[in-house]
């Protein structure tokens, strides 16, 4: 493994997914550095989700190549897996479960035991303040805590790389606040991914934008760059054509 792999901790080489004639995203390639936190933006529909599940390694594509850290994710998924953490937007999480529960079910899963895996369980609990909901049903807590306590189980095994898709959605803006900042400082030391929607995420919390629209990669730029000839709003309009023509604004919730 090279040094510039190494540093590079998410490649993306021409991605492409196809379903029939239907195009998810096509030709969709960035690399990641070690250390940097990356807005993935683009209206609902966009490819977003899609392209997430590739990284991950939950959906394969249907041509190009994804490697993390230096390991590449068709080759080798479980190596892969040992370095990523992932925050789907909903799940997985059980109702019945304490989020103590949770966390041990996913570690044992993941192989920690013994003192290893009471200290991750102890460190992650801490730092996703689930102290005073750690014994109660996750089906008995708000939205806020559910994904503090899907956001551990990414954690738990201390992963190099931390995806999350749409992590603020149906949060209340207190929890959004807290949430955000609980990224930036998971960001000092991490790789992270995130994809969003929402504008205002993107200068809370990114180093970086990458701009997908219909399934294209469409900007690849520091949020600065982004907003150079206009607000954020108005260089998202004008990217994804929203409002420019008929049918352009995409349907929501198509989850790709």
């Amino acid at each position: 493994m090279s040094h510039d792999d190494y540093e590079v901790m998410i490649r993306a080489e021409s991605l492409s997914k196809y379903y029939g004639s239907f195009v998810a995203i096509e030709d969709v390639s960035f690399a990641i550095p070690r250390g940097e936190v990356v807005a993935f933006l683009g209206p609902n529909g966009a490819g977003k989700t899609t392209t997430m599940k590739i990284l991950t390694g939950y959906l394969a594509p249907s041509r190009g190549q994804v490697t993390i850290g230096g390991v590449d994710v068709g080759a080798n998924r479980l190596e892969a897996a040992r370095k990523i953490g992932y925050l789907p937007e909903n799940g997985p999480l059980y109702d019945d479960m304490t989020p103590h529960e949770l966390l041990r079910f996913f570690g044992e899963a993941r192989g920690l035991t013994g003192a290893a895996l009471r200290d991750r369980i102890k460190r992650v609990s801490d730092q996703c303040a689930l102290e005073l909901v750690f014994e109660k049903p996750i089906g008995k807590l708000s939205r806020g805590y559910r994904q503090r306590a899907g956001l551990a189980q990414a954690l738990l095994h201390d992963p190099e790389v931390l995806i999350m898709d749409e992590p603020t959605a149906g949060l209340d803006p207190n929890q959004i606040r807290d949430f955000r900042k609980d990224i930036r400082e998971l960001g000092r030391d991490k790789t992270i991914l995130i994809s969003t929607h929402i504008l205002q995420e993107v200068e809370a919390v990114a180093d970086r934008v990458l701009l997908v629209h219909n399934g294209r990669l469409v900007f690849d730029g520091s949020p600065e760059e982004l907003k150079e000839s206009g607000s954020l709003e108005e260089t998202f309009y004008r990217l994804t054509d929203y409002g420019h023509a008929p049918g352009a604004a995409p349907a929501e919730g198509r989850g790709v």
